[in-house]
């Protein structure tokens, strides 16, 4: 029934509701850790994603953030290189792909700031809105991470090798009015909007001919894949270069300077 008590999961940091009929919505709500991914709510994306029958889902941050990405920065020196791996490798991805592979229409709505894998989270979603003034980033050159092909791949599809170079090499933020011109975000609504503008898009997704909605997004998904292919070699190579990032110190200085807010010192190692 619409408007349904939200089910709390994930200890509380994912909320699961069903504001109107046929929709679903996922809330990011880590608030302290500025709604940070971390290994319970990634678990809990893919685990309730794999038996939601909604004709739309919507995924949301709570307390005017989408999502500051991965929950990286606690992680102690001794630990980093296989606590982050284990992280990013695992939970997200199965994250990213239980969204991608949910049957009917995704909606990203962001409320607020979008931060490296929170921003992938919402371009794994088939559409996105996203409230005025809202800046969405991708950090990985000032953190001294590889970024991995799969997640490249999808900025690639969004919105070209151009916009994608500026976003990862330049470590750039951009605003919500920009990324709409870049194909990252389909529209924009001011910020006390954005709740009741997700809705009614949901609503209208919800809506569609459901034979329709699953052919036509199983189709655009099929012809994604179908030029995205590697050899095995390539592939491999392009996995230990993420692999070995994380092993860096250059990595942990990043993430060091990252939340110390000051310049990295990189050593190249």
């Amino acid at each position: 029934m619409s408007g349904s008590t939200p089910t709390a999961l994930a200890d509380g940091k994912l909320r699961l509701d069903e504001p109107v009929d046929g929709v679903a919505r996922l809330t990011i709500a880590n608030p302290a850790k500025r709604n940070a991914l971390d290994h319970p709510i990634l678990d809990a994306f893919t685990e309730v994603l794999g038996r939601l029958d909604a004709r739309c889902l919507v995924v949301t941050g709570s307390d005017g953030m989408f999502s500051a990405g991965y929950d990286i920065g606690e992680i102690p020196d001794a630990e980093f290189s296989q606590r982050a791996e284990q992280l990013v490798a695992h939970p997200f991805t199965a994250a990213i792909d239980a969204i991608e592979a949910y049957p009917y229409p995704t909606l990203a709505a962001i409320g607020g700031h979008a931060i490296g894998g929170g921003l992938e989270l919402a371009l794994a979603c088939d559409l996105r809105v996203s409230a005025s003034g809202v800046e969405l980033g991708m950090p990985p050159a000032r953190l001294g991470l590889v970024y991995s092909h799969t997640g490249l791949r999808r900025f690639i599809d969004a919105i070209g090798v151009v916009r994608t170079r500026e976003l990862f090499l330049l470590g750039r933020y951009v605003d919500a009015e920009t990324a709409v011109t870049w194909g990252l975000v389909n529209r924009t609504v001011a910020a006390a909007e954005i709740e009741t503008a997700a809705l009614e898009m949901a609503a209208e997704l919800a809506g569609g001919a459901p034979l329709a909605q699953r052919g036509n997004k199983r189709v655009i998904r099929a012809l994604l894949d179908a030029r995205a292919e590697l050899d095995a070699d390539t592939e491999r190579e392009l996995i230990a270069l993420r692999e070995a990032s994380f092993a860096s110190d250059d990595m942990r200085e990043g993430v060091r300077a990252f939340g110390e807010k000051r310049q990295p010192q990189w050593s190249g190692e």
